[in-house]
């Protein structure tokens, strides 16, 4: 049994109590790795040998102190002594491991110590022999999940972004906006600078001769005013074959390699220079641009083509260009780890090298929102990095490596990547990106073995689709029985950002499935991918913005994609925030969800303990929510699933347009209520304070016209009123809806009436997401809770404990729909879907209900303070986050004694229970038909 984060700490502080004065006899090494595999609650004698033999280069034998055969190789010294010599002797049993063909058996991590230090080694990262971890064994507790690999969590660490690609994003930029400002726009200008940036890159990549486009910009006119002829005839140059290349041209025109792949073929208008616009494109060419990654061309491109319009255009079409750390991450769960891995089992064996060169190159993808074609770039060069390891180990000190030069032994190409765009540009441009990073890992093969290997003039290129991926067959574009993995970042527009073209868009996709409407535009690939993989093979991965996993959209898109579309959930990266190399990028989070049909294990990445290193987690399923529960689809419901108060909406006015500035209603401006209260002030009584969720937590002061009880005379003797009745009443006549129109009987009352009759708990409908806690509180009978507050009548200490809790936040973030990356609480979805815990004694519920007035107290010492002032994250008071903490441990020892370690855990426990409470008031499954 996996024994709890908080168990495995107090077992490190004993053992580091233990073993902090050991002593260099063996028999106590020993002694003390046996007590730190207890420490994880592992059986050393299951898994772990002393004293492995291996055989060294000469011959006779070395012995491995602790070996964990595939997981954990350990070096022990004596106090005191250099640990790099425990780990450097490591390395060699590591490398002898490797030569006895034990492949199977060469350890992830070398972990060495001296009984009072702890140094832990990373095979698989990128730098094997740079520690990732140093520390005392005294601070053992501190760094257990270091450990994780020994408990089924591995952390690994989050591939950097380059900043250098920011730095090009400036400066492409002051070329184009210098460009634009002379006049050269649209069409002309896209071509242009997609022509001028593979001038560039090849020309710091070695593809040209060195300075060659420098010096036709250094030796234009200093105005400026040559230099366009003067690149119109250089891209000629490169669309014309040697042979036929005018006799007296240049010699370095003439040097120059014909391209061909039409990148050059259009005829463009010549760019009239001016001084600033040549200083600009100079600007450029001193910029190294060998150290730009062709897989972010693309997006470095598009986002210095788009000024404020393109840039709202295209966040309208949904494009959001996600950086290359975050490429990684997708590319890695979806197909490279496990490549990797294969690589690796396959040692020296040249046949089996041989046949895993041939699957590299036998594998296709297709990313059917490629935009720019970042993905399919990454996914490139990586195949491209692990041909280059085979044939490291097939042909390096061979004779047959010359082969490789005439790229006879290279068997990876770029037409093995597939892309579908629905714009022409960014279509065009990730075709010239697939060239680019082509050439780049020709220079890394000619780099290993000596010589140039080259693929001009451009015979083969990436096969992108023109078109609408939803309105486009997939199959035309690369058969799915062709297809290894589907990929990609499919657009992220919501369901009320959608235009004309995307909603008739999610018609043809969604239009027979029922409650659709909820969902956003990039379910529509889900599902389009889901029909495409049927009956075969394919995994799929996407990038989505994280509501697809929250909120209403589980019951309608995963209900529908898991049980009629029998697609499985095989990974998935829990929400993290996004990041993009374009100019104006979006701040939003996201999930990567990789799917296919068959079912198989899953595998979690959790970022909420530290967005750097997630937590990686082998699971036996993932539900729709990314917890390790069965299929859950939470429903809309009408009462709660537990006995607990019932929460409604506030009331509602239905009382004019609010998009009609200053038009008048039953809602008061404080000026308002001053000119109604000099004129009639029998009316006070009959005017409340009015809370939505803004009131509510900003302390924003509004009031309303509440007549519910009030005498006729009130409003007929105060003119001020009777024109706000008189408003209200035009209004409800000139309404559409049927019942709308017979409210207008009743002017003077909310057009929905739900005002508790005695005090109530109010929860804001929307509150900020960067809040720990949801702002709530006890109001008074007499104040107004509005369409945009919930309100539980009648409500105790106990719920409002439960409600402000971590357990019930956790809950929240999970399961709560969002208004842009705002919490959207839902009675329905949220509320009467929350388990609460059950059988809770008398005592467990009094010590809830003192936290919870701890809370309040906090509260009250920070008078005049508005709730956001006091639940800001930045300035939250000591007090008031101190009472929150003790009110989370007494809410959380109402579902169980034993704490909750992470989040995923409370959602977890959370959902489980959940499927406890309801497993009565589910549906029946159908029974299977038997085959006859």
């Amino acid at each position: 049994m996996r024994l709890s984060l908080s168990e495995i700490r107090s077992r490190a502080i004993a053992f580091a109590h233990d073993w902090a004065d050991a002593s260099s006899e063996r028999a106590e090494a020993q002694s003390f790795w046996q007590a730190f595999f207890n420490v994880f609650g592992i059986n050393r004698r299951s898994v772990a040998s002393f004293e492995e033999k291996v055989r060294n280069l000469g011959g006779s034998f070395d012995r491995i102190d602790v070996f964990y055969t595939g997981v954990m190789l350990a070096e022990h010294k004596s106090r005191g002594q250099d640990l790099s010599k425990a780990a450097s002797q490591a390395f060699d049993y590591v490398q002898s491991l490797t030569r006895e063909g034990r492949t199977d058996e060469v350890p992830k991590y070398i972990v060495v110590s001296d009984f009072a230090r702890f140094v832990v080694y990373d095979l698989e990262s990128e730098d094997p022999a740079t520690p990732v971890a140093k520390f005392p064994t005294a601070k053992l507790h501190e760094n257990i999940r270091r450990f994780g690999f020994l408990w089924g969590q591995d952390t690994k660490p989050v591939d950097p972004e380059d900043p250098i690609n920011v730095k090009a994003v400036e400066i492409l930029g002051e070329l184009h906006d210098a460009l634009e400002h002379g006049g050269y726009r649209g069409h002309q200008l896209e071509r242009f600078l997609v022509r001028v940036l593979f001038c560039l890159f090849a020309e710091d990549t070695g593809i040209f001769d060195p300075d060659t486009f420098r010096r036709i910009v250094e030796q234009a006119r200093w105005d400026g005013s040559d230099l366009g002829p003067a690149l119109a005839r250089l891209f000629r140059v490169l669309d014309t074959k040697p042979d036929d290349r005018p006799a007296n041209l240049p010699e370095d025109l003439a040097a120059l390699p014909y391209v061909n792949g039409e990148l050059f073929t259009e005829r463009l208008d010549f760019a009239e220079f001016t001084g600033p616009m040549r200083a600009a494109l100079l600007k450029c060419c001193n910029f190294n641009w060998s150290r730009i990654s062709p897989a972010v061309f693309g997006s470095l491109f598009q986002s210095v083509m788009a000024g404020e319009e393109g840039q709202r255009q295209r966040r309208q079409i949904g494009a959001h260009y996600t950086s290359e750390r975050d490429i990684m991450k997708l590319i890695r769960s979806l197909f490279l780890d496990d490549l990797q891995a294969e690589l690796k089992s396959c040692g020296s064996d040249q046949r089996k090298l041989k046949a895993f060169q041939d699957k590299l190159a036998g594998l296709r993808f297709l990313d059917p929102a490629c935009g720019c074609g970042n993905f399919l770039v990454v996914t490139y060069r990586e195949l491209r990095l692990l041909e280059l390891e085979v044939l490291r180990k097939l042909h390096s000190g061979r004779d047959d490596a010359m082969q490789l030069f005439s790229g006879a032994l290279l068997k990876v190409d770029v037409d093995q990547m597939y892309g579908i765009e629905i714009e022409e540009w960014p279509a065009r441009i990730a075709e010239v990106a697939m060239w680019l990073i082509d050439h780049q890992m020709n220079l890394r093969v000619s780099e290993e073995f000596g010589k140039p290997v080259t693929r001009l003039p451009l015979k083969k290129g990436a096969k992108i689709h023109l078109g609408n991926a939803l309105r486009t067959d997939w199959n035309t574009v690369l058969p799915a029985s062709e297809c290894s993995y589907v990929l990609g970042n499919p657009p992220f527009v919501g369901k009320k950002e959608q235009n004309a073209s995307q909603k008739a868009d999610m018609a043809r996709v969604w239009g027979d499935v029922r409650g659709a409407g909820v969902l956003d535009y990039v379910t529509c690939w889900y599902r389009a991918a889901a029909k495409y993989i049927a009956g075969q093979r394919i995994t799929a991965a996407f990038v989505s913005t994280n509501s697809i996993c929250q909120g209403e959209q589980v019951g309608v898109f995963w209900k529908h994609i898991r049980q009629v579309e029998n697609v499985h959930i095989r990974f998935a990266h829990n929400t993290f925030a996004w990041q993009s190399e374009a100019r104006g990028a979006a701040h939003v989070h996201v999930v990567i969800v990789g799917f296919g049909i068959q079912p198989t294990h899953a595998v979690l990445w959790d970022y909420s303990d530290d967005p750097d290193h997630p937590t990686v987690t082998r699971l036996s399923r993932l539900s729709p929510y990314l917890v390790e529960t069965d299929d859950i689809f939470l429903p809309k419901r009408t009462k709660p699933v537990c006995t607990v108060p019932q929460m409604n909406y506030g009331s509602m006015m239905i009382d004019k347009d609010r998009d009609i500035p200053d038009s008048l209603g039953l809602v008061l401006s404080s000026a308002e209520r001053a000119d109604i209260l000099r004129e009639t002030p029998a009316a006070r009584p009959f005017i409340r304070r009015l809370y939505g969720s803004n009131e509510f937590i900003n302390g924003d002061e509004r009031w309303c016209l509440w007549l519910v009880d009030a005498p006729p005379n009130i409003a007929r003797s105060s003119r001020l009123i009777s024109e706000h009745l008189k408003a209200v009443k035009r209004f409800r006549e000139s309404s559409g809806r049927t019942r709308t129109r017979e409210l207008a009987a009743t002017p003077g009352l909310f057009g929905e009436i739900r005002q508790p009759k005695s005090a109530y708990l109010l929860v804001p409908k929307v509150s900020s997401e960067a809040r720990r806690y949801i702002p709530i509180g006890f109001m008074p009978e007499d104040a107004i809770a509005s369409g945009s507050a919930l309100v539980v009548p009648d409500a105790s200490l106990y719920e409002f404990g439960m409600l402000t809790s971590d357990m019930h936040m956790a809950w929240v973030r999970r399961v709560c729909g969002r208004t842009k990356s705002d919490y959207q609480y839902s009675a329905r979805l949220v509320y009467n879907n929350f388990p609460w815990p059950q059988d809770v004694s008398t005592a467990r519920k009094a010590a809830v209900e003192a936290a919870a007035q701890a809370v309040l107290d906090a509260r009250d010492q920070f008078k005049g303070q508005t709730l956001a002032d006091l639940y800001d994250p930045l300035t939250m008071p000591k007090a008031l986050r101190d009472a929150h903490k003790k009110l989370d441990r007494e809410v959380d020892r109402c579902y169980r004694s034993q704490p909750f370690q992470s989040e995923r855990s409370r959602v977890e426990f959370l959902f489980n229970l959940y499927l406890k409470l309801t497993e009565p008031l589910l549906p029946a499954r159908p029974a299977r038909r038997r085959r006859s």
